[in-house]
């Protein structure tokens, strides 16, 4: 990033990547692909380290430990594999019943309670990460663009940008929408949660830094710091 220039270049895929998760706890990383594989990596290697075939279009992300990976395919389902013997195949599959839709996008909580999944019909579904069982559902406007839901660091709420070009939290525990506001950027397709701070960022061609007011996500309107546009 210093001096703005690509240091390793890894190929494999056919089709367009559409999924990428990096590791929390080593160098490794997946990338899904609409070539309907899953291909793991080592940032210190130029060479795949493992394939996984699948159905469709697929999701990846890692537990916050690392122990675990899970990857959304076709039909709705999520498998479940040891990140130290994913060769051996899943050791559990979730079915999400009832949308037939395909998942764009899937992620842990942190404390590893939950997954997210936000699919390509502007739905967003919270699982139970042990079970499988659905928790709860929102709806989202119609959006040209594939959009990325995130939970909030104490893994309670859950934000969104939308097609109405709003942003909107939700309780998991309650389901009741807690907050709502203008993005400023139009339709925000991606949101991102600082790893120490208590901010959260979210794009379109731009860049808008947010922080929760202290009452609580509960209360919050959000607070506009930043704008960057991007070049």
């Amino acid at each position: 990033m210093y001096d703005n220039r690509c240091l390793r270049y890894f190929k494999g895929h056919k089709e367009r990547v559409v999924s990428l998760c990096m590791s929390p706890v080593n160098d490794s990383f997946m990338s899904g692909s609409l070539d309907h594989s899953v291909r793991i990596w080592d940032l210190r290697v130029n060479a795949c380290q493992g394939i996984l075939r699948l159905r469709g279009r697929p999701a990846v992300a890692y537990d916050q430990q690392g122990l675990v990976f899970a990857v959304a395919m076709e039909g709705g389902a999520v498998k479940l594999f040891d990140s130290r013997s994913y060769d051996k195949g899943p050791f559990d599959t979730f079915l999400v019943g009832g949308d037939t839709a395909e998942v764009c996008d899937i992620k842990f909580s942190n404390d590893g309670k939950s997954m997210l999944l936000t699919t390509t019909s502007n739905s967003i579904y919270v699982l139970d990460a042990y079970g499988g069982e659905k928790r709860c559902g929102f709806n989202l406007d119609p959006s040209p663009t594939a959009m990325e839901a995130t939970f909030t660091p104490d893994g309670q709420y859950v934000v969104s940008g939308s097609g109405d070009g709003n942003l909107h939290a939700w309780n998991i525990n309650t389901l009741n929408k807690v907050s709502s506001w203008d993005s400023h950027i139009g339709v925000p397709s991606c949101l991102k949660w600082a790893p120490r701070r208590v901010m959260f960022v979210a794009a379109s061609s731009v860049l808008t830094f947010w922080i929760p007011n202290h009452g609580g996500a509960g209360n919050a309107a959000g607070a506009q710091t930043e704008q960057v546009t991007l070049q």
